[in-house]
C-alpha cells in the first residue's frame, strides 16, 4: 500500500479535527458561564474543559475504531450486534467522564464544575460521542469497501480489456506470416521466431501502464515483423523527446496506433509509405501522434471508433483516466492518416483507484 502523501495526512487531520470542533463547543457551552447551573465558572476554564473532553473522547475513539474492525456491520441487524454497541457505548461513556474527572482535578484541584451535577449530561453525552464515533467509522469502512469492490472491478475490466487486444494483435501477426509462406518460406520462418518473441511479451507483460521507452522497444520488435513482408515499402522514423521516453502510458497503446497505420495505410497501397511517430510532454501531458502517407481511412470510420483494436484502446483510456486522456483520429483531404494520443501525467488526473 502506497504511504499517504504529506498534503493528504494535512487533509486527513485538518477532518478530523474540524469534525471534533462543534463537540468542543458543545461541551464548553456547557459548562460556560452562560449556563445558569455553572454562572461560577471561569470562560478559560470552561474553554480548558472543553478540549479535556475532545481530547479524552477522540483517544477512546481510537478503540472504538478497533471494534467496529471486529463487529462489521450487519444486515438485517442482529440482537448480538444491538448487544455488543450497548454496552460498548456505555463503557465508553463511564471511562470518558471518569479519564475527564480525573483529569480536571489534577488541572483544575478547585473547579466550581460539580461532578454530581453533570454526571447524567456528561453520561448522555459519552453515549452520544460514542453514537457519532461508531457512526462514521461504519460510514468509513463502507466507503473503503465500495472504493476497493470499484478498484477490482476496474482492474477486471482493464484485464479483459488487454486480453481482448493480445489476441487481436496475434490474429494480425499471423496474418503476416500466412501471406509470406506461399512466396517467401525463409522470411516466413523468421517471422514466426519474431512472434513467438512477441508473444512471449505479450504474455508476460501484465502491467497497465509502462513507459514510452518499454513501449517503443516492443513496437520497434513489431516493426520488423512487418518489414519481412513490406521491405522497403514501410518506411518509419521515431522523434520523441527524453521527456517522453520516460513517460507512462497504457501498454500496447503506442503499438495500436503503429499497427493501425501499418494496417490501413500501408498495406492497402503499392508506393512505399512513410510512418512517422513523434512524442512529447507538455506541461503534465505526453501527446504522441502517429502520421501515415498511405490511403487514409474512409470519412465514417474515423466518426466512430476507427477499428477494433482503437475502440479497445478507447475503453482501456477510459477505464484509466477517465476524461483525462484523449485519441483523435484525422483523414487527410487527399490521403493519409494521423492519431493523436493525450495521456495526463499527473497522479490526481488517472482514474485508476479513485
Amino acid at each position: 500500500m502506497n504511504r499517504p502523501a504529506p498534503a493528504s495526512r494535512t487533509w486527513v487531520w485538518l477532518q478530523l479535527l474540524l469534525g471534533w470542533l462543534p463537540v468542543w463547543a458543545l461541551y464548553t457551552l456547557m459548562v460556560s458561564p452562560a449556563n445558569p447551573i455553572h454562572g461560577g465558572t471561569p470562560a478559560g476554564q470552561a474553554i480548558v474543559s472543553g478540549l479535556i473532553a475532545v481530547a479524552i473522547a477522540a483517544l477512546l475513539g481510537l478503540a472504538v475504531q478497533r471494534l467496529i474492525e471486529r463487529v462489521p456491520w450487519t444486515y438485517p441487524v442482529r440482537p448480538r450486534f444491538l448487544a455488543v454497541h450497548l454496552g460498548a457505548a456505555a463503557a465508553y461513556s463511564a471511562t470518558w467522564v471518569l479519564l475527564k474527572q480525573v483529569v480536571e482535578s489534577v488541572i483544575h484541584p478547585f473547579s466550581h464544575l460539580s461532578f454530581h451535577s453533570l454526571l447524567l449530561p456528561n453520561l448522555i453525552l459519552g453515549v452520544w460521542l460514542y453514537v457519532m464515533v461508531a457512526g462514521i467509522s461504519y460510514a468509513v469502512h463502507a466507503s473503503q469497501r465500495a472504493a476497493l469492490a470499484e478498484a477490482s472491478a476496474a482492474r477486471s475490466q482493464l484485464a479483459a480489456l488487454r486480453g481482448q487486444l493480445n489476441p487481436h494483435f496475434l490474429f494480425n501477426a499471423l496474418h503476416t506470416v500466412v501471406q509470406l509462406i506461399p512466396r517467401d518460406p525463409r522470411g516466413a520462418a523468421s517471422a514466426a521466431e519474431l512472434i513467438a518473441g512477441l508473444l512471449r511479451t505479450t504474455l508476460e507483460e501484465d502491467r497497465d501502464i509502462v513507459t514510452l521507452a518499454e513501449e517503443r522497444a516492443f513496437v520497434e520488435r513489431y516493426l520488423e515483423l512487418e518489414r519481412i513482408r513490406f521491405g522497403d515499402r514501410l518506411r518509419v522514423s521515431f522523434r520523441t523527446s527524453g521527456d517522453a521516453e520516460a513517460a507512462l502510458l497504457p501498454s500496447f497503446a503506442l503499438q495500436t496506433l503503429v499497427e493501425n497505420a501499418v494496417r490501413h495505410g500501408a498495406a492497402p497501397q503499392v508506393e512505399p509509405t512513410d510512418i512517422e511517430v513523434e512524442g512529447s510532454v507538455r506541461g503534465a501531458t505526453l501527446t504522441l501522434t502517429v502520421h501515415d502517407t498511405g490511403a487514409g481511412i474512409a470519412a465514417g470510420a474515423t466518426t466512430g471508433n476507427g477499428g477494433t483494436g482503437l475502440q479497445r484502446l478507447r475503453e482501456r483510456l477510459a477505464a484509466l483516466y477517465g476524461r483525462g486522456a484523449r485519441l483523435e483520429l484525422e483523414t487527410g483531404a487527399t490521403g493519409g492518416f494521423t492519431a493523436s494520443l493525450s495521456i495526463p501525467q499527473s497522479p490526481d488526473d488517472r482514474a485508476e483507484g479513485r
